[in-house]
């Protein structure tokens, strides 16, 4: 199976708090579901479904199990030659302190070594924690038709439940024009899933201004808004 040209890197860092003792000790990605499998399962699964060879792991809470668990070479079929998959936690570095990611865009951030090292041409931004079953490659093949930026997938949800997500407000080809975080009067039902495929050399650019900035370094607070104002190109992908 052709492998694709784009690397995916999975935010696994979180706490967990809302699932309380179950994540006590343990990252919320690897608590156990189904009996022997783990919630991070999922986001590998499809991306070794989807014909991603190379994916990163990023790490932070209670990272012990975790990065135990996702480096195992004989699981999900990752453990290709060339690829794999990679757990990446806060390092100290030579102009810096140890810091802990500050945030989601931040996390990538210091990872762009790694990114640079693997020269993928596409990045693959996803959470740790959630659970579905997705073909990464067709929304891969839809940012490339697009000519997109940067691409989103959303879901939709019922109107009355819009205003506790994370809504993209698009024009009738489905591009993004506005992005508005948990509204009170929701203007569309598309809600962002956190999944984003980003043009690799855009995104770097842009990550490494806001690195610089007073910002929370976070894809939805940040990152999105900066490629809106700037006019850049960002697509919706539907997700069902």
């Amino acid at each position: 199976m052709k492998k694709n040209n784009m690397v995916a890197m999975i935010l696994a860092g979180g706490r967990g708090s809302r699932l309380y003792d179950l994540t006590k000790n343990i990252a919320k990605p690897a608590v156990h579901y189904g009996g022997k499998y783990r919630i991070i399962d999922f986001p590998l699964s499809n991306c070794a479904n989807s014909n991603i060879s190379t994916v990163g792991v990023l790490l932070q809470y209670e990272s012990v199990v975790l990065g135990s668990y996702v480096t195992r070479e004989y699981t999900w079929g990752l453990d290709m030659e060339g690829g794999g998959v990679f757990a990446l936690s806060p390092r100290e570095k030579d102009e810096s302190d140890l810091s802990v990611y500050r945030g989601t865009a931040d996390a990538i951030t210091q990872n762009i070594d790694f990114l640079d090292q693997e020269e993928a041409d596409y990045v693959l931004i996803l959470s740790g924690d959630h659970i579905y079953k997705m073909n990464y490659d067709k929304m891969l093949k839809a940012h490339i038709d697009s000519g997109a930026d940067a691409t989103i997938a959303v879901m939709e949800v019922p109107m009355k439940e819009a205003s506790r997500f994370g809504i993209m407000n698009t024009d009738e080809t489905d591009r993004i024009v506005e992005f508005e975080e948990k509204p009170k009067e929701p203007k569309s039902n598309l809600a962002s899933m956190g999944i984003y495929i980003f043009s690799y050399k855009t995104l770097r650019k842009y990550l490494k201004e806001d690195e610089k900035k007073d910002s929370n370094h976070d894809f939805g607070k940040d990152i999105i808004p900066a490629y809106l104002n700037d006019g850049l190109k960002l697509q919706a992908y539907r997700f069902k």
